[in-house]
């Protein structure tokens, strides 16, 4: 793991998108143009790991969604890269009956079944195209990468593997297979591409505990066909296996219901809970002002502007997970710099006689002083260092607006008190009877939290009293409905998220293990603690399996990977990020069955609630 996820899931694509073969460093040759064919699946796991221009370097001169409308390219190569469903397979078989490229090279994010795979052959030969298709691979590429330590198993149809799906009353045991398997599937690509086996934990009695037992089955049939198993030799690249296997630590989603609502303080977390976040990519609406518009007139309308947060983005790598108060005093900082910089630049070019922006003059001119010379050269890096500056302002500014105009802060300190035990400086009534304060949403997460960590439940009086406020404030209380069903549930099940943190003052983060963390730390560390004594183990690489808690393995780990099915949240990957700074040469990495931010959390709920 040492290489994170996200450099082998790029690697595996740059190998795919050059016909399957590594690509030659250093080669100076023209690369091979080709287009790229995708379905949506296979867009949203390039997207966040390729740009653009990656991809034109790589020879990719189109990339178009397969069930587009498409010209045939007779002289061109075709990569497709999509899922292996009926009507995926229906069109390339129009296709290659359409010959609408030179070659086909066919590539399933998933692994084909026998019979697609014969529809397949039987289209190119009743289209005499067998000679053009070049090549058929399985990729095992079925999550979506978003950070080096972060995955998620999908974006599109995520409704049929999200939390409401799993936990609705009328589930039957066939849906239930079915999102079982869809999960179990997305995982084994997920450690095909890591190229590791893991060890296996999980609580009991939950959707985790149904994928431990897929997951161990089916990583433990592929381990047994030696011929093609997926995790040997050369299919991975020597050097890949590390000596120490990663842990895996499946948690369901109910062991904690209080953080994916939690008012967050962090720059990212803050960003997917206000803004428009997904696949890395934040969309912003910009008010064009009133200030200009005559009296009477239309608003303009606002424009739409979209940023990716990557990890060539420095300020965003360094301060995604800093208190939003840091990330903009750095902003503030970093323009300042920049400024002093531009100065600089102005003043050698004025020095020199250049005006505005000749290049051509500059160039004449740059023999003549070294300084000038480092000054132009430094101006790429300038220009780039601005158009950071410049989404961060704005996506940060975006932020505050909604911090100030919902008291975000006061919620965050709040809700943090509540989760600590500490004492209430002023009464939830009032904080859901202020009309200054927060949106009805804002005050339904607040009270869900305070319900959900109450050490018992509020009197039916008081409960009433709160539901009036809450109805007063213009919220919907369905959701409330579905956690009060849980709780009696989890009080039974003894798991509500009963965990302790000191008063926060000062809106300073301290680190305070999430439940997901310290459910990591115990499993990883091997300690000893009523919450996991009780877990499952699996090992696949284990001749039979077997029904234990006991772990063989005696040793903590160096590298775990903590996965939640029915879906994650940026709050608890950065808590997850923040336990492991502190521990030298450990890894981890966090993925969940689906992202949400608390809106389309309490969404679920809500559905889940309705009676």
């Amino acid at each position: 793991m040492a290489a994170g996820i996200r450099e082998k899931q790029t690697v595996a694509l740059k190998r795919m998108l050059n016909f399957n073969v590594p690509p030659i460093k250093n080669s100076t040759g023209e690369p091979v143009w080709k287009v790229l064919i995708y379905d949506r699946f296979g867009q949203d796991i390039i997207s966040p790991l390729l740009s653009v221009k990656e991809l034109r370097d790589m020879g990719i001169t189109l990339h178009l969604l397969l069930h587009s409308d498409r010209d045939p390219i007779p002289d061109v190569p075709a990569v497709y890269f999509v899922m292996p469903t009926e009507e995926n397979i229906d069109r390339m078989c129009q296709d290659l009956r359409n010959q609408l490229y030179e070659s086909y090279y066919l590539n399933f994010i998933s692994a084909i079944s026998r019979s697609k795979l014969e529809d397949i052959a039987n289209a190119a030969l009743g289209a005499s195209a067998v000679t053009q298709v070049a090549k058929v691979f399985d990729q095992y590429l079925n999550f979506i990468t978003l950070e080096d330590d972060m995955f998620v198993l999908c974006n599109q149809n995520k409704e049929l593997i999200s939390y409401r799906a799993i936990n609705r009353p009328d589930i039957t045991d066939t849906e239930m297979e079915a999102i079982m398997d869809t999960v179990v599937d997305s995982l084994f690509c997920f450690f095909v591409t890591l190229g590791a086996i893991p060890i296996i934990r999980c609580s009991r009695g939950t959707a985790a505990e149904m994928v431990a037992v897929k997951l161990d089955k089916k990583l433990r049939e592929n381990l047994r066909d030696a011929r093609n198993s997926l995790f040997t030799g050369d299919a991975l690249g020597a050097g890949q296996f590390s000596f120490q296997r990663p842990l895996l630590v499946l948690v369901d989603r109910n062991i904690d219901l209080a953080t994916p609502l939690h008012h967050t303080w962090t720059y990212q977390a803050l960003v997917h809970d206000v803004l428009d976040f997904h696949l890395n990519r934040v969309n912003l609406e910009e008010s064009s002002g009133m200030e200009n518009s005559p009296a009477g007139a239309r608003p303009k309308k606002k424009n739409k502007k979209s940023y990716d947060l990557t990890p060539a983005d420095k300020f965003w790598q360094k301060h995604k997970g800093s208190p939003f108060p840091e990330v903009a005093e750095s902003v503030q900082q970093e323009l300042e710099s920049y400024r002093a910089q531009e100065d600089e630049v102005k003043r050698l070019k004025s020095i020199m006689g250049i005006e505005g922006e000749d290049e051509g003059a500059i160039s004449m001119l740059s023999d003549n002083t070294a300084k000038l010379t480092s000054a132009v050269s430094s101006l790429p890096e300038l220009l780039e260092k601005k158009r950071l500056i410049d989404l961060h302002t704005n996506v940060a500014t975006a932020v505050l607006e909604h911090i100030k105009a919902r008291k975000l802060d006061v919620y965050f300190e709040y809700e943090e008190k509540i989760m600590s035990k500490s004492t209430l400086d002023k009464s939830l009534l009032d904080m859901i009877s202020d009309p200054d304060a927060g949106t009805p949403e804002d005050k339904m997460r607040l009270f869900l939290i305070y319900y959900i960590n109450s050490v018992q439940a509020p009197s039916e009086a008081d409960l009433e009293q709160y539901k009036k406020a809450l109805t007063d404030a213009g919220c919907n209380l369905t959701p409330l409905n579905y956690i009060k069903q849980w709780n009696l549930f989890s009080r039974v099940m003894n798991t509500g998220s009963q965990f302790v943190m000191e008063g926060v003052k000062n809106l300073v983060l301290k680190q305070q293990n999430l439940p997901v963390t310290r459910i990591l730390d115990n499993l990883m560390e091997m300690k000893s603690n009523p919450e996991t004594d009780d877990y499952r183990y699996f090992d696949p690489k284990m001749l039979r399996g077997s029904d234990s808690s006991v772990p063989r393995n005696k040793n903590p780990f160096q590298e775990a990977i903590v996965f939640v099915v029915g879906g994650g949240n940026y709050i608890e990957y950065q808590n997850l990020v923040d336990y492991i700074k502190g521990k030298q040469g450990k890894h981890v990495l966090y993925g969940c069955s689906e992202l949400f931010n608390a809106a389309e959390f309490i969404k679920q709920l809500s559905q889940l609630g309705q009676k």
